[in-house]
């Protein structure tokens, strides 16, 4: 049976499982095992034929054996090199240094965190929650530490909520390869150098960078000009847009007292007409037919969604958007006037859209995504944690430990 033991755990020479001791009562398993070489290579230096200094016994969580939770007991040798003059503990086959789980255990741990919270995965192992964050930590930062964004070139910068209390995290996403490219707390003209030397770091140049998609906050325009002097910025359709929300809520806010059946129509206001309710169809039909104030507001913000939606090239878009201008700022009503004016000076970027293509829609589903991550997780209590599990589903890592309970098919032989 020790033997069966030693190879299903991928043990090879010197190492190997001496004794499984099955603990019913106590629910566990627990497989000893030993190293059996008399003489080691020094762990530090790489001198052959080193003498052991002493054993210290160690202990892992391991894959779960049946129902019964399984753990690794070994006295780990300690070599006494006589060339460096050290004494180090050689390196366990089933675990990296430092770990109190095996590497199968990690590997499964991070396969659960993708899609459950790590509150749940830690109460289905029977241990803190400390102890996940600990895996998780260190396997994403090792994998995000291999990537390489060397060709990154085009990239969308958007903010995400964190906790209340308006503290927000801010996501780089690579619009090319449709990954998460780097999170950082805040959200600012700073976001931008910490984005700039964390691409430096995994091999990307900002320099390089050619087109950045933004929304019309002034703080990432200031260090999009300042860390990616070369980027060309094209504005989110859907940050214009939703400022003409706004603008449109404004004006229905300010009538609904003298209107009181403005009140319940809002939603409808907002929705696309594909996605209206029965109610809501009779609602916005009743509101086109009158003239109020609303009613204008509300043309006014469906003609600038027709501007992304038919502007077909920069010239025609163009036409569309100084028209939609001009009649902005002739319509008598304070909010898109204002909204005019905003557009207005952020023109160039708005019709810079209509060459690149970019939006931020890519980085609104990771929102959605991540969004989905903190409902079940009820929330994070960091920052840190949070940006974890944003790396953990939307980076695309490829150096993250497979599940050890997904095979690769075998190739038959020849």
């Amino acid at each position: 049976m020790e033997t069966l033991f030693t190879q299903a755990l991928g043990l090879a020479a010197p190492w190997r499982v001496v004794n499984v001791d099955f603990q019913q009562a106590a629910g566990r398993i627990v497989f000893k095992v030993e190293n059996t070489a008399k003489r080691l290579t020094c762990p530090v230096c790489g001198a052959a034929d080193q003498p052991i200094h002493d054993r210290l016994p160690r202990s892992w969580r391991h894959l779960h054996f049946f129902q019964y939770q399984a753990f690794i007991e070994a006295n780990v040798p300690r070599v006494g090199c006589r060339e460096c003059e050290k004494t180090t503990q050689v390196v366990v086959p089933w675990a990296r240094e430092g770990a109190g789980f095996t590497e199968m255990l990690e590997a499964f741990v991070i396969a659960l965190c993708t899609h459950m919270p790590v509150g749940a995965v830690a109460q289905l192992l029977g241990v803190s929650d400390d102890r996940v964050w600990r895996v998780l930590d260190f396997h994403v930062n090792a994998a995000r530490a291999r990537e390489d964004h060397a060709e990154v070139r085009r990239i969308s910068a958007d903010e995400r909520s964190a906790r209340k209390g308006h503290r927000f995290v801010t996501l780089f996403c690579d619009l090319d390869a449709r990954r998460l490219l780097f999170a950082t707390p805040g959200r600012n003209a700073e976001t931008f150098r910490a984005f700039a030397e964390d691409l430096a770091v995994h091999g990307g140049d900002a320099a390089a960078i050619t087109d950045v998609s933004l929304d019309l906050g002034a703080a990432y325009q200031a260090g999009t000009r300042e860390h990616c002097p070369n980027a060309k910025v094209s504005f989110d359709p859907f940050h214009v847009v939703a400022l003409a929300n706004e603008a449109l809520d404004q004006v229905r806010r300010a009538e609904v007292k003298q209107v009181g059946d403005l009140k319940h129509i809002r939603w409808g206001t907002l929705k696309d007409a594909a996605d209206w309710t029965r109610k809501q169809i009779d609602q916005m039909h009743w509101l086109q037919r009158t003239n109020l104030q609303t009613a204008r507001a509300w043309r006014l913000k469906q003609a600038l969604r027709q501007v992304f939606a038919c502007g077909s090239d920069i010239a025609q878009a163009t036409t569309l958007l100084d028209s939609w201008i001009s009649w902005a700022r002739r319509c008598r009503l304070a909010p898109f006037k204002r909204l005019a004016t905003t557009i207005k000076k952020h023109r160039d970027g708005i019709l810079e859209h209509f060459r690149s293509g970019l939006s931020n829609g890519f980085a609104e589903g990771l929102n959605g995504r991540i969004q989905a991550a903190k409902a079940r997780a009820r929330g994070y209590g960091t920052d840190r944690h949070l940006i974890a599990i944003c790396y953990l589903i939307c980076a695309k890592l490829k150096h993250l430990p497979k599940n050890p309970w997904v095979h690769a098919p075998q190739q038959a032989a020849a």
